[in-house]
């Protein structure tokens, strides 16, 4: 498998430290004289009122250089593609957003779901996962969309690349991102984070997702506790094949114990 070359994660993706204010990206441009300061607050403004079709543009462009950049799978792979086909096979839409799933070879264990419906599913993760576990952490995905969540934390990552290397829009028709503002956009994601009670929402999506679709729900608690072990035996050390995808999000012993909870009352086992 070839190690991700772009990453892009909202659980991702979502999982690592918080975007700064704009006011604190804002005081790193003191050395910027006072027309260039009020250029980036113009462009920001832009960014931050940028339309749900813009938002649409923007968002298409990333996940198009995040498929390119990528190993993308065939319809025709047998080993992960077909399978997840098999246990999204009916789910074409949340909230009225069209769902569309991909498979990246790569060795990482993530994935994550854009506010257009694109969700990615990396190879490394399916292949810890059993179908429950896997359909459990993909029903958190479609989670954030159903919430809403990727599109706010998109939208400030856009914000934050817009302070740093000027995305605006002309006459209502978004300007095309360059591949220096794809990274940036790339590298703001990366430090986006849900809150806790956003979590904890997904979290509860995924469960009633495997009810819905005639699965066990405790696999939630399950697919936690795995991610958790490997975190555990990789050490301080973290291994590149672990991409922190819910390790790294706070309080995780009580969301498994929540999952676990949830379940027992509903006269759930293993």
């Amino acid at each position: 498998m070839k190690r991700i070359a772009f990453v892009a994660s909202l659980v991702i993706i979502s999982i690592l430290s918080t975007v700064q204010p704009a006011s604190a990206q804002l005081s790193k441009l003191s050395n910027l004289n006072k027309s260039k300061l009020i250029s980036a607050g113009s462009k920001a403004i832009q960014a931050a009122t940028v339309t749900d079709a813009q938002m649409a543009q923007y968002v298409g462009e990333y996940i198009a250089e995040s498929d390119k950049q990528n190993h993308v799978l065939p319809d025709t792979d047998t080993q992960y593609v077909q399978r997840l086909k098999r246990l999204t096979d009916g789910l074409t839409s949340v909230e009225g957003i069209p769902l569309n799933f991909k498979v990246y070879n790569v060795v990482d264990v993530n994935a994550f779901a854009c506010p257009d419906g694109s969700v990615r599913v990396f190879a490394g993760l399916m292949d810890i996962m059993d179908d429950d576990e896997l359909l459990g952490v993909i029903g958190h995905e479609v989670g954030h969309v159903a919430h809403k969540d990727s599109k706010n934390a998109f939208q400030r990552s856009l914000l934050t690349s817009a302070l740093k290397d000027g995305i605006a829009s002309t006459n209502g028709k978004a300007a095309a991102l360059t591949d220096s503002q794809l990274s940036a956009l790339g590298e703001s994601l990366m430090t986006a984070t849900f809150s806790q009670k956003q979590e904890r929402a997904a979290d509860d999506y995924g469960y009633e997702f495997l009810k819905s679709h005639g699965k066990n729900p405790i696999a939630m608690a399950k697919s936690f506790k795995k991610l958790k072990q490997l975190e555990a035996e990789a050490g301080a050390k973290k291994s590149s094949k672990i991409n922190q995808l819910f390790s790294s999000h706070p309080d995780l012993d009580e969301r498994i114990k929540r999952m676990e909870d949830r379940a027992a009352k509903d006269g759930i086992t293993e």
